[in-house]
C-alpha cells in the first residue's frame, strides 16, 4: 500500500491532456488513486464527474466516484489545438504544485501529461523540458545514491536509458563522453535496485557506430570512450556489457539478457521502444527524490478536442508510477 495518491498534471490544456486524463479516469483500475492538478473546467467537455478538492488527502475518498481536482485555473480561454503562451504560467504552476506535494509526502509520485516547449518558451520558460524543470525543482531534496535526471523509456520488457536526449545527431559523438556514460549507468543501476526491486541489475551498452566500430575501422568511440567507461563501471561493481551493435540489441532473445539498455542518442532508444509498444510506452525519470513518469508522446495539437486521442500511454504511466511508489514506500 502507498501512503498517498499520485499527482497528475494536465499538461498543455490546448493539447490532448484534458481528453486523455478523462479517459484515464474512466479506465481506472484497482490501483493507486490519483488526483489532477489543473483547471477543473477543462474536463467538462469530456463528460466525467469532477470534484474539486482542497488538499491531496481528500483525493482517495473521492476517486471512485469522481475525478478529484486541485483547481488551479488557466489565465486565458482554451481552444483545442491553439496553444496560448498566456497559459504558460498556469502550466508550469501545475507542475510546481505536484512536485511540491510529492516532496512533502502528500503525493506518492508525479505523472505529467505532455507540454509544448515552444509555447512555454514564448511565455518565459527557460528549461529544456519537463525533465530538467523537475530536476531543478527537486535539486535541494536529499536522496541516496547517484542523482539524475536520466530519461528512461519503458515498453513491455524493454527499458532504454538515454545518455543524450534532444540534440542534433551531428553533436552526439562529441556529447557521448565517458563521464556521461558512467553517470547514466550509475543512476540506472541504482534505480533498478531501488524502484524496480532488481537485486543485481544487468545493463547492456549500445555502441555508437555500426558493428560497434568494427575494431576501429568504422569509428574509434567504442575503443577510446566506451570501453574505458565500461572498465570503470565494472570496477565499481556494476554489471554492464561491452558496447554492442545496436542493430542486434533489441530483439526478443537479446532483451532477455539485460534489465536495461544504455542508449547513446534519442532514436537509438525511441525506435525500438515505439516499435515494441507504440501506444503504451512510458517515460520514466530516474535519479530523482520523487517518482515521476509521463506518457511517451506529445501534446497532439492536431487531434486535440476531436475525440481521437488514445490514453494507453497515460494509463500505463499512472500504473507504473503506482508500482514504483509502492516499492519506495515499502523500502522506507
Amino acid at each position: 500500500m502507498i501512503p498517498a495518491p499520485l499527482a497528475l498534471t494536465l499538461g498543455d490544456p490546448a493539447g490532448v491532456g484534458p481528453e486523455i486524463v478523462a479517459r484515464a479516469w474512466r479506465a481506472r483500475k484497482p490501483a493507486a488513486p490519483w488526483f489532477l492538478v489543473g483547471d477543473a473546467a477543462l474536463l467538462e467537455p469530456y463528460g466525467i464527474p469532477v470534484t474539486v478538492i482542497d488538499s491531496a488527502d481528500q483525493a482517495a475518498a473521492a476517486f471512485d466516484a469522481a475525478l478529484p481536482v486541485l483547481h488551479r485555473p488557466v489565465a486565458a480561454a482554451v481552444a483545442p489545438g491553439a496553444p496560448d503562451p498566456a497559459n504558460a504560467g498556469a502550466i508550469t504552476g501545475w507542475i510546481e504544485t505536484a512536485v511540491r506535494l510529492a516532496l512533502a509526502g502528500q503525493a506518492s509520485g508525479v505523472v505529467t501529461a505532455p507540454i509544448a516547449k515552444a509555447t512555454l518558451y514564448a511565455g518565459g520558460f527557460r528549461h529544456p523540458g519537463h525533465t530538467e524543470f523537475i530536476a531543478e525543482l527537486t535539486a535541494e531534496a536529499p536522496m541516496p545514491g547517484a542523482r539524475g535526471p536520466v530519461m528512461m523509456l519503458q515498453a513491455r520488457d524493454l527499458r532504454a536509458c538515454l545518455v543524450t536526449i534532444h540534440v542534433a545527431l551531428d553533436q552526439v559523438a562529441q556529447l557521448v563522453t565517458g563521464e556521461r556514460v558512467c553517470r547514466t549507468a550509475r543512476v540506472a543501476h541504482e534505480a533498478l535496485r531501488r524502484d524496480y526491486g532488481i537485486a543485481r541489475p544487468r545493463l547492456a551498452l549500445a555502441a555508437l557506430n555500426p558493428h560497434a566500430g568494427e575494431g576501429g575501422a568504422l569509428g574509434l568511440q567504442e575503443i577510446e570512450v566506451l570501453a574505458p567507461a565500461v572498465a570503470q563501471l565494472r570496477a565499481e561493481g556494476i554489471d554492464i556489457t561491452d558496447p554492442r551493435p545496436a542493430d542486434t540489441l533489441f530483439h526478443e532473445e537479446a532483451r532477455k539478457g539485460y534489465d536495461a539498455a544504455i542508449c547513446l542518442y534519442h532514436d537509438q532508444a525511441l525506435i525500438p521502444v515505439k516499435t515494441l509498444d507504440f501506444w503504451g510506452g512510458v517515460n520514466v525519470t530516474l535519479g530523482l527524490p520523487i517518482v515521476r513518469t509521463s506518457p511517451d508522446h506529445g501534446v497532439g495539437f492536431d487531434i486535440a478536442g476531436r475525440g481521437l486521442a488514445r490514453a494507453d500511454s497515460l494509463i500505463a504511466a499512472i500504473g507504473l508510477a503506482g508500482e514504483l511508489a509502492a516499492r519506495r514506500a515499502a523500502a522506507a
